[in-house]
C-alpha cells in the first residue's frame, strides 16, 4: 500500500463559527431555491468563503438520508462550490428521486467542509476524526468521518466499508497499489422551516 507517510492528515484552518453558520444558512437557502425553481441566492461576503476548499452537502428527512454529494478538490471558492453542490444534491444523487417542495419543511441540511487530503497509513486512522478516500486503479470511494460514528464502525470495519463504497473486494485497502488518503471535516447542520 502506498501511504507516503504514516501520520494523520493535516487540518486546514477552521472556519470561524459565524462563517460556518453563514455557509450552512447559504446552503439551506440554495437547497430551498433549487427545489422551488428559484434563482441562486447571493453568497455571504466572508473572505474565508473565497478560499478554495472541498465540501459535502448532506440532506436528511425524518432522520433518513435524503441525499449526499460533494466536491473534494480544493480548486474552487468554497461559497461557489457549496452553491453548486447544494443545488445538485436536491436532484442529482442517483440513489434518490428529486426533493419535492413538500419535503422542505423539516429537511435537515448539513455541510462538511474538508481539510486538504493527505496520505495516511491504515493504523494511523482515527475513527470519527478522519474521513477516507481509497483509490485503486480507476476505482475510488470516499466516506466522511461521521459515517464511522453514525454506524458504530471500528477502524477495520470503516476500511472495509470504504472498499465496498469503492466497489472493490474486501481487504483492497491493503493492496500495494491502493492509495489511502485522509481528511478532517468541519461540519454544521440545521433543520429547515417554512
Amino acid at each position: 500500500m502506498d501511504t507516503g507517510r504514516a501520520g494523520p492528515a493535516p487540518s486546514a484552518a477552521e472556519l470561524p463559527d459565524d462563517v460556518l453558520a453563514a455557509l450552512l444558512e447559504y446552503a439551506a437557502e440554495v437547497v430551498g431555491a433549487a427545489v422551488l425553481g428559484r434563482g441562486v441566492p447571493e453568497a455571504p461576503a466572508a473572505p474565508e468563503l473565497r478560499e478554495c476548499r472541498g465540501v459535502f452537502v448532506s440532506l436528511h428527512h425524518r432522520g433518513r438520508l435524503r441525499g449526499c454529494l460533494g466536491h473534494i478538490q480544493p480548486d474552487r471558492p468554497l461559497s461557489e462550490v457549496t452553491a453548486d453542490i447544494a443545488a445538485a444534491v436536491t436532484r442529482e444523487d442517483p440513489r434518490f428521486h428529486p426533493v419535492r417542495p413538500a419535503e422542505l419543511d423539516g429537511l435537515e441540511v448539513e455541510v462538511s467542509v474538508l481539510s486538504p487530503l493527505a496520505p495516511i497509513a491504515p493504523e494511523a486512522v482515527i475513527v470519527g476524526r478522519h474521513g477516507l478516500l481509497l483509490r485503486r486503479g480507476r476505482a475510488a470511494g470516499l466516506l466522511l468521518p461521521q459515517v464511522a460514528t453514525e454506524h458504530g464502525l471500528d477502524r477495520g470495519a470503516f476500511l472495509e466499508a470504504l472498499c465496498q463504497k469503492a466497489m472493490l473486494p474486501p481487504g483492497a485497502w491493503r493492496a500495494d497499489d491502493a492509495e489511502l488518503l485522509a481528511f478532517t471535516v468541519q461540519r454544521a447542520g440545521m433543520t429547515m422551516s417554512p
